[in-house]
């Protein structure tokens, strides 16, 4: 408590004094005390399985409060009450160290001002009534509200159940971005729509907490219906039991889709690590190969496939030798088919990672090339898998883009062109056409893994011809002989000429092999 700033201290202070203020009312109603009891007991259950030690009960650490219990007691309960409810299960709730009693006494207060502030929004749109609250004396009078409370006014309940759990996103919410504000000593920063940043916290911004909490109330919403039913209470704990567990699994999903997240970050840093000339392309790819799935009208599930086969591409680089890839003079013919491996080393070694799906097959096949000159396999046409040409595209278009120290990028549309002139022989037009459309909509705004990487290229004009590389050193001209500012382009195994081939190195889009 002594490390926090006065502003800081202040803050909690104040939250704990407006929780008692807002739970005093319930300590005097009788008539909800047993549902209190029930539903605080419930509560602080769900947060204490989160440390269970019987094997098979444990649940994922990090995944939130158990929200549908608390917006069962916002819809069931005056909002006094609800408040009650909440505050046993926010305290027992993991809290970080240090200060790990402070936080849990914040996070007590925080969830208690929510739930006051969202049952008062759920009396205010008249939700008691919508849900049958009569003359049977609520949830607390025993095992149901009986016939006279029941059913509910549907559609019309959804409208104050929902805005109810609005409510207790936003004030919990703003209370995290408030709290952090204090604590750092900035001015507060809270807008509707901002991209998670430090005062607003990356698992609660409102843009993304919303859906979740909303979906919690109807999970609530169902709760309350069937405790006021005539089933009552064991209708009531059927509805949470599955939902319960379906919100375990899902956050244990999110949990090892973050796990494949930092696996697949942890592989291209490799990759960037080992191969200087390509810092970040595997980014860009991933990012091109995206705009030209949607602008394809793939399903949102796909794009993140085709995003992974982006940049994951080259992956088969760690195989290879690092002074090949580092070669600062042309390849020999023995030296470029070593490098014409990496496409199935890098298959084999996702062959096993059963999340990546399709983007496996485009790892194999984004060197192919349509008129059947490419490798491995010399695949022609519709053979190629479809994300392999959208990969190859993305290659071929971020290459040509890109600054690296040996040479310059040429500016969009020249690139464009390029590809346009290759395209039926080297690439699927109908791929071109999707790149073109795509950046002609949104332009061209490549990711950056750092912000020493950070480029920005106009679809309008042309690129610089210097720029700071990752390094922070300044791109020299190309050498003698380069072909003026080319960074890419020069012979292909059948001696064409290929848009995204170094001349100097004899290698390919992203420095390794023709076609790269």
């Amino acid at each position: 408590m002594r490390d926090l700033p006065p502003a800081a201290r202040g803050f909690v202070l104040c939250a704990v004094l407006a929780t008692l203020a807002c739970t005093a009312p319930a300590l005097t109603d009788s008539a909800s005390r047993p549902a209190v009891i029930l539903l605080a007991g419930l509560y602080l259950g769900c947060e204490l399985a989160k440390s269970c030690p019987l094997p098979g009960l444990r649940v994922p650490e990090g995944t939130g409060p158990f929200l549908p219990v608390v917006l069962a007691a916002v819809y069931l309960l005056p909002p006094a009450a609800a408040a009650l409810v909440a505050l046993p299960g926010a305290f027992a709730a993991p809290a970080a160290r240090p200060a790990g009693l402070l936080r849990r006494m914040w996070h007590a207060a925080q969830q208690s001002i929510g739930a006051w502030t969202a049952g008062q929004v759920f009396a205010l749109l008249a939700g008691p009534d919508a849900l049958g609250a009569g003359a049977s004396g609520g949830p607390g009078s025993g095992a149901g509200a009986g016939p006279s409370a029941w059913p509910a006014d549907f559609p019309y309940a959804l409208l104050p159940a929902t805005a109810a759990a609005a409510a207790l996103c936003l004030v919990v919410t703003a209370l995290d971005g408030a709290i952090l504000a204090a604590a750092e000593v900035r001015p507060l920063s809270f807008r509707l729509g901002s991209p998670p940043g430090r005062l607003l916290p990356a698992h609660s911004p409102v843009t993304r907490a919303l859906g979740p909490y909303c979906v919690h109330g109807l999970a609530g919403l169902m709760t309350a219906v069937m405790w006021r039913s005539p089933y009552g209470l064991p209708a009531a704990l059927l509805v949470l039991l599955p939902t319960y567990v379906s919100c375990r699994v899902f956050a244990q999903y999110h949990r090892e889709r973050a796990a494949h997240q930092a696996t697949i970050r942890a592989l291209v840093q490799a990759v960037d690590i080992k191969d200087r000339y390509t810092r970040g392309h595997s980014e860009r790819v991933g990012q091109a190969s995206a705009m030209i799935a949607r602008e394809l009208g793939m399903a949102e599930e796909r794009l993140e496939v085709v995003r992974m086969a982006g940049v994951l591409h080259d992956v088969g680089k760690l195989g290879l030798p690092t002074r090949l890839l580092r070669k600062d003079g042309p390849l020999t013919p023995q030296e470029r088919r070593i490098i014409e491996l990496h496409p199935e080393y890098g298959h084999e070694m996702v062959r096993g990672i059963g999340f990546l799906g399709e983007a496996r097959s485009a790892i194999l096949h984004h060197h192919e090339r349509v008129d059947g000159s490419g490798y491995p396999y010399g695949l022609t046409g519709e053979q190629i898998p479809v994300l392999a040409r959208v990969v190859a595209v993305a290659d071929a278009f971020d290459a040509m883009t890109s600054t690296r120290s040996y040479s310059r990028a040429r500016p969009v549309p020249t690139a464009l062109a390029e590809l346009d002139r290759c395209a039926g022989a080297q690439f699927d037009p109908a791929m071109v056409r999707a790149l073109a459309d795509a950046i002609a909509r949104h332009g061209w705004h490549p990711a950056a893994t750092t912000d020493d990487d950070l480029q920005v290229i106009s679809a309008e004009a042309p690129a610089p011809a210097a720029v700071p590389t990752g390094r922070g050193l300044i791109a020299p001209p190309p050498p003698p002989g380069h072909g003026g500012p080319l960074p890419e382009g020069a012979r292909t195994g059948g001696g064409r000429q290929a848009p995204h081939v170094d001349a100097r190195r004899g290698q390919g889009a992203d420095g390794a092999g023709a076609g790269g």
